[in-house]
């Protein structure tokens, strides 16, 4: 069958679909707390830094965050709280500056604070 009418693979496109959609919120974040002293991780989708304050630029960043696609899309669309994510340990974050809660959820109004944690 001529590639042009092969049928599309349903599983392939929900990776897609997951892929720009934490894509999309990380974008949004990095535009909500702009800065470089955290690296948010979604395996193995992508990864930003994030949050004002001293910028990481070599080796393992001082604060980290990573959860897995299906928690970041729960917290950045208000599905689940941060602090839901981080008791049920489907978020791991070390360091200072990892309290996300003030920029989430990214589909409504967030305090936009300076996070510590």
């Amino acid at each position: 069958m001529p590639a042009r009418l092969r049928k599309l693979d349903p599983a392939a496109l929900a990776t897609a679909d997951t892929r720009a959609l934490v894509k999309h919120y990380l974008a949004l974040l990095e535009e909500r707390a702009p800065g470089r002293s955290v690296e948010v991780r979604v395996p193995p989708y992508a990864a930003v830094q994030v949050v004002p304050g001293v910028r990481h630029t070599r080796g393992t960043p001082p604060a980290v965050v990573e959860t897995d696609a299906d928690t970041w899309l729960a917290v950045a669309t208000g599905r689940t709280t941060w602090a839901e994510a981080l008791a049920s340990g489907a978020v791991l974050a070390s360091g200072e500056r990892t309290d996300l809660s003030p920029y989430l959820p990214l589909d409504g109004e967030a305090t936009g604070g300076a996070a510590s944690g």
